[in-house]
């Protein structure tokens, strides 16, 4: 990563910034146009992010006052374990920020606040298909074994 590349806490302020990120991370996974997601999910996600009540967090990754990735990340209980558990949700990069060891810092960084809160774990999910990222987490992490089952709700 390019040593003036800094990993900080989301700001008010980067709200126009952080946006097309969001957007291109929701696209990756085939929610744009027809399907993107709807405003209000964006804004609620936003709020979530500077409200005490919240156990969701959003690093961003900066240089040159651009932001080029983001980590999103929320911590809950666990009935297996008495720490609680860090749950990173969405990790972007810009595309003209790949291959620079912007998706590694966040992930270190996720990692190091998780820790600082007593977590005993953190733990993610992406899809099969996405396999540059998988080549990082495999770098990063371990594989849990579990496969994901879901069911959307009306």
């Amino acid at each position: 990563m390019n040593p003036q590349t800094g990993i900080r806490p989301v700001q008010p302020g980067d709200y126009d910034a952080w946006r097309p990120l969001w957007h291109g991370y929701n696209a990756f996974y085939g929610r744009s146009g027809p399907t993107a997601l709807a405003g209000e999910i964006t804004a609620v996600t936003w709020s979530r992010f500077f409200d005490a009540y919240e156990p969701m967090f959003c690093l961003v990754a900066e240089a040159e006052g651009q932001l080029l990735g983001l980590a999103h990340f929320l911590y809950h209980r666990s009935t297996t374990a008495i720490a609680p558990s860090c749950y990173l949700q969405d990790l972007f990069t810009a595309e003209e920020a790949r291959g620079r060891g912007v998706g590694r810092a966040l992930i270190e960084a996720v990692y190091a606040r998780a820790d600082a809160e007593g977590c005993g774990r953190v733990y993610w999910q992406t899809h099969e298909t996405n396999r540059t990222a998988m080549a990082l987490y495999d770098r990063l992490a371990e594989k849990s074994g579990f496969i994901v089952y879901r069911k959307i709700l009306p």
